[in-house]
């Protein structure tokens, strides 16, 4: 396996600045057409994607790596990773309820844990091998939040009845579905998927 491939957890990383803190009782909701919600730097967020990829009214972000992390400088050497991120209203949504001018998480839910919250990574980059020939990865990734009555044991989550959901994300997510290729290494197709689901139907809050 090449070093992209060690890259991978660390890229995953990027939804990290999508995480702030837990929300409080239910308010008046403001959209983002309102125009003034505000990002975590304090600057006011607009319809469609911003200078960084982010495009918070669809749940999306396109860019690099690095813009995900507004240029970061520790980043800089994934600067050429191209990521795509998709994710549902419980992880980032597109309006504020609480009232507190940020974009709501989880709302309605003490933690990630039960809210059905999902996102997808997408991330693929080159590299030149030790023949100096360039080379192709691509990696694919999708995460849920725990369900409520889910267990984790050792890295892994497991669901009520027992069945694996997989490992251990954050403290509150687990990893369903991993895919890489590498032309390269000859990596191919399925690293990982759930033996309880590896779609986010199976995740969604029970009323």
């Amino acid at each position: 396996m090449t070093a992209q491939r060690t890259l991978l957890s660390t890229v995953t990383l990027a939804v990290a600045i999508l995480v702030l803190s837990p929300l409080a009782a239910d308010a008046a909701c403001t959209t983002i057409q309102d125009g003034t919600l505000l990002r975590t730097d304090g600057v006011v967020i607009e319809t469609g994607f911003d200078e960084w990829g982010y495009n918070y009214q669809a749940r999306m972000f396109n860019g690099t790596y690095c813009d995900a992390y507004r240029n970061a400088s520790w980043c800089q050497p994934w600067a050429d990773v191209e990521l795509l991120m998709k994710w549902d209203d419980a992880w980032l949504s597109n309006q504020d309820c609480d009232g507190d001018l940020l974009l709501d998480r989880h709302h309605g839910y003490a933690s990630y844990v039960g809210s059905g919250a999902w996102l997808t990574n997408h991330q693929k980059g080159t590299y030149i091998d030790a023949k100096g020939k360039k080379q192709r990865w691509e990696y694919f990734v999708k995460i849920v939040a725990a369900p409520a009555d889910a267990t984790k044991v050792a890295g892994l989550w497991y669901a009520a009845d027992g069945t694996e959901i997989g490992p251990d994300i954050w403290g509150e997510f687990a990893v369903i579905q991993e895919v890489y290729n590498d032309t390269g290494t000859g990596d191919h197709g399925v690293l990982y998927v759930s033996p309880y689901s590896a779609g986010f139907g199976r995740y969604s809050p029970q009323d």
